[in-house]
């Protein structure tokens, strides 16, 4: 048996899937400020009468990460950026406390330009006397010598900087404006991912489970949770993620499907080509953040069940804030959740009188009923998620379309059906019936299908080899793994290489798939010239485990 848990901002939801079925699901309130609590309770719920001993695994995937960086609520971090031959560091600025220093290395990994120590040392105190206690570190051509990155690292932990995220273990690729904000992203996100690692670690222990656990990347495959402690931005999407495995079940084979995920805070929009998800090539971006956290192109919009509802110049506006739970379930502020709850009372949990006032207050400040208040909120949720969609469906047609399978260049996404998932995907999908020609249909368990998408993903990870043959060295710099190597090798062994280590990394992740599926997704080689003759190769290659769900848990299509 696996346990998959979601936990998103308004509920957390778990279920228990056996071979073929699903036995159990349960859903809670998601308390922040207790997320212990919340954790243990559905941990409690789900395995009830259940012997722990037979469940193999539990997969996790959160939304707390998104909604962090969608509403701006991220840790305060400090930036230090070295750089090179080429743009000056400051142009990829990515937040307030972000400093380049002196300190160089080449393309080749030769130190051009010394550390500038004394300036580190001085920043590290400036700092901490701003309260700041996780930094994040990047060389422009740290991937090929990380001394800078190490040295830079070793001052801020003995000046007492807590964590430090440094940009060649975050990630290997050569990209240097986007391994600056991936490694930003993982420092500013470290807190809050830290305290869903200890929740989830205290509520198992409370149950004593002492089993693996996995948490859902944004690349719809699993890691496992100490891990992820390292790499805490690959969680980020880890929700959105988790709605398309999700409503890969229950997607058609014969034409392209429009995911929407709606929750609490945030609507997540992605895109299946015939059951495969699209592929994120590149790397995800939020907001100005331009990352090379490998992802399943999905996109968050600040729109859900608990966003606050307004009416600005005779309009009804929705979100992006969320001001606390509905008004139905305690909250001060009217939602569309209040606008279901009284346009379907008898459906619906929560306090109606309090949720019509909520809409009583729509409702004067647009000289209408409560109700009809309550119909043009969700008309225009309905349309408003909608243009978000086509606007997601325009930016993917407007360069080539990857899918997690195959490069489709040339193909353009049209899709037939919209597949609806979260709590409110019942009460919304008569609305977008009505905004749309596109079929509508809520899928198989919608209020719980994020957690069976987690538990049934597959584990995936990805190594990026640098190989020099005139120096004699092979460097995988996410693993700070280096070797030597005789200036015969080839570009072939280099991917041989890449495919053995991927396979020892992947089993060392937990990985239950046998011979699991490796991609090349980047093999060059360049000659290296002095004078007029040539003197070794360059070499780069980038390989990868493709996500999927893995055998042997099928549920049938959500219908058994």
């Amino acid at each position: 048996m696996i346990i998959g848990l979601d936990v998103g901002g308004t509920h957390t939801d778990v279920v228990l899937i056996g071979k073929g079925e699903l036995l159990q699901q349960i859903k809670v309130p998601t308390d922040r400020e207790k997320l212990f609590e919340s954790i243990l309770s559905g941990l409690t719920g789900v395995i009830q009468g259940i012997d722990t001993a037979s469940v193999e695994r539990i997969v996790l995937s959160t939304t707390l990460t998104t909604n962090a960086v969608v509403t701006g609520q991220m840790e305060k971090v400090g930036m230090l950026v070295a750089g090179g031959p080429g743009l000056n560091p400051i142009l990829f600025k990515c937040c307030d406390d972000y400093h380049a220093i002196a300190g160089a290395v080449d393309h080749r990994g030769r130190v051009v330009e010394s550390l500038d120590r004394d300036a580190v040392e001085a920043l590290a105190d400036d700092f901490l006397a701003k309260g700041i206690r996780t930094v994040g570190v990047v060389g422009k051509f740290s991937t090929r010598n990380p001394t800078h990155e190490q040295r830079i690292e070793e001052i801020l932990i003995k000046k007492g900087i807590e964590r430090v995220f440094t940009g060649h273990t975050v990630s290997g690729h050569l990209n240097f404006p986007r391994r600056i904000h991936t490694t930003f992203l993982n420092a500013s996100v470290h807190a809050i991912h830290r305290h869903f690692y200890e929740s989830v670690r205290e509520s198992l222990k409370q149950k004593g489970i002492n089993i693996p656990i996995y948490i859902l990347k944004a690349d719809g495959g699993t890691m496992e949770l100490g891990v992820s402690m390292d790499h805490p931005g690959e969680a980020v999407m880890s929700g959105p993620s988790a709605s398309v495995m999700g409503a890969i079940l229950s997607a058609s084979e014969e034409v392209d499907s429009l995911v929407l995920d709606v929750g609490g805070t945030t609507t997540d929009i992605a895109v299946l080509v015939k059951r495969a998800p699209v592929l994120e090539p590149l790397g995800i971006s939020m907001g100005p953040w331009r990352t090379l956290i490998r992802s399943l192109k999905s996109t968050s919009v600040g729109l859900g069940g608990d966003s606050l509802v307004q009416v600005e110049n005779g309009m009804v506006v929705i979100g992006p804030q969320r001001l606390g739970p509905a008004m139905a379930f305690g909250g001060a502020e009217p939602t569309p959740t209040d606008a279901m709850v009284v346009l379907n009372p008898e459906g619906s949990e929560g306090e109606l009188s309090r949720a019509e006032e909520g809409m009583g207050r729509i409702g004067a400040a647009l000289g209408m009923t409560a109700r009809d208040a309550a119909r043009k909120v969700m008309e225009t949720m309905g349309q408003t998620i909608l243009d978000h969609a086509r606007n997601v469906v325009t930016e993917i047609n407007g360069k080539p379309v990857y899918t997690i399978h195959e490069m489709m260049d040339g193909y353009k996404v049209a899709p037939s059906e919209i597949l609806l998932l979260g709590g409110p995907a019942k009460a919304l999908a008569g609305y977008l019936s009505d905004c749309t020609e596109l079929t509508v249909r809520p899928v198989p368990r919608w209020g719980v299908a994020n957690a069976i998408g987690a538990a049934l993903a597959r584990t995936t990870c990805e190594v990026t080899l640098f190989a020099d043959t005139e120096k004699g060295v092979i460097l995988i710099p996410e693993e700070n793994y280096s070797k030597t190597m005789d200036h015969h090798y080839t570009l072939e062994d280099a991917e041989e290489t890449a495919r053995n280590f991927l396979l020892d990394k992947a089993r060392e992740s937990g990985s239950l798939t046998e011979n699991p599926e490796i991609e090349i997704v980047e093999s060059l080689a360049f000659n290296m010239v002095r004078g007029f003759r040539t003197t070794g190769k360059n070499i780069r290659v980038r390989a990868q485990i493709k996500p999927g769900l893995i055998d042997g848990y099928d549920i049938g299509n959500g219908k058994s």
